[in-house]
């Protein structure tokens, strides 16, 4: 089977050229190197290290869209196994056989290094408990127990890879978890070492502005893959609301025959009640819209398939 190993770059000249020379080497591999717009010598540091393919961004375009044409191209070189890894250094690629085993041994068709099953050396408190959280939330919407759905260490089989639709531009890594246990994925999980940083992270410039974007791709993408909850949901709950706040407004009516000095109240109750009606009639056209967008995502799959 031949194993393609994917490193999306950005501005990683110092650590690039080790990483590359610690994947080991199998029957038949390949390593492909995403340099996302990096203004540094990332791609020429990749190429003197031995990477016969180096795909180079024009301009910076961020972690998901690197990730997504990193995917496109190694469908495109026939891979079998697609393998992602960091290009910063954190990650142990001595440790891609154990990434790739559970996938020849038909165990899963997608693999995560867990970080928190296996061994930190060293992660800022703020960040470990923003991976917790966000973590816990992607494993509640994904329905799958995932223990580290940040990890960028990971591999998948050729069917997973062509059921991907990355959407976001920031990071792919909530997104594609969710896609997967949304579309039937066997999702596997395996210890890995995480090595401390040496500078500061590429991607992660504000912790409280990753928690942001972070939070948005996964809410847009439960919105897209659960619509008929989402809105239904948000429906029910404006509804409720109205009804609570109508009810003493309703009481009053009933003894004095008066809405005043409640009118405020009944107003915001009639907003409410119309806004949740609403909602729950928007929810029954999101299922709709859904239920397009699955047979759209089949007959794109069926399109990759004959074109990769």
């Amino acid at each position: 089977m031949k194993i393609v190993i994917v490193i999306p770059a950005f501005n990683e000249e110092d650590t690039i050229a080790s990483v590359i020379s610690d994947i080991p080497k199998f029957e038949e591999s390949e390593v492909l190197v995403i340099d996302d717009g990096s203004l540094d010598s990332t791609a020429e540091r990749a190429r003197q290290a031995g990477v016969a393919r180096v795909f180079s961004f024009p301009r910076n375009r961020g972690l998901a869209q690197a990730f997504k044409k990193g995917v496109e191209i190694a469908l495109e070189m026939g891979a079998d196994i697609i393998v992602t890894i960091d290009a910063d250094g954190q990650y142990d690629a001595k440790e891609i056989p154990l990434i790739v085993q559970p996938i020849l041994d038909g165990k899963g068709d997608m693999v995560l290094g867990s970080r928190f099953k296996g061994w930190i050396e060293g992660m800022p408190i703020v960040k470990r408990i923003g991976n917790r959280i966000a973590t816990k939330v992607t494993a509640s919407i994904s329905g799958y127990p995932v223990t580290d759905a940040q990890t960028g260490f990971r591999a998948f089989s050729r069917g997973t890879a062509l059921k991907f639709n990355v959407l976001a531009h920031y990071t792919y890594t909530q997104e594609t978890i969710i896609q997967a246990a949304k579309k039937g994925v066997t999702i596997v999980e395996v210890p890995c070492s995480f090595r401390k940083r040496q500078g500061k992270s590429r991607l992660i410039t504000s912790v409280f502005t990753y928690a942001g974007k972070v939070g948005l791709t996964v809410l847009t993408t439960y919105r897209d893959y659960e619509p008929l909850k989402t809105f239904m949901i948000a429906g029910i709950s404006l509804f409720a609301l109205g009804l609570l706040t109508g009810a003493r407004v309703l009481v009053h009516f009933f003894t004095t025959g008066m809405v005043t000095p409640y009118v405020p109240t009944a107003i915001l109750t009639s907003i409410l009640l119309t806004m949740g009606f609403q909602m729950i009639v928007l929810a029954l056209f999101a299922d709709m819209i859904g239920n397009s967008r699955k047979l759209q995502e089949e007959i794109l799959q069926r399109l990759k398939e004959r074109e990769f």
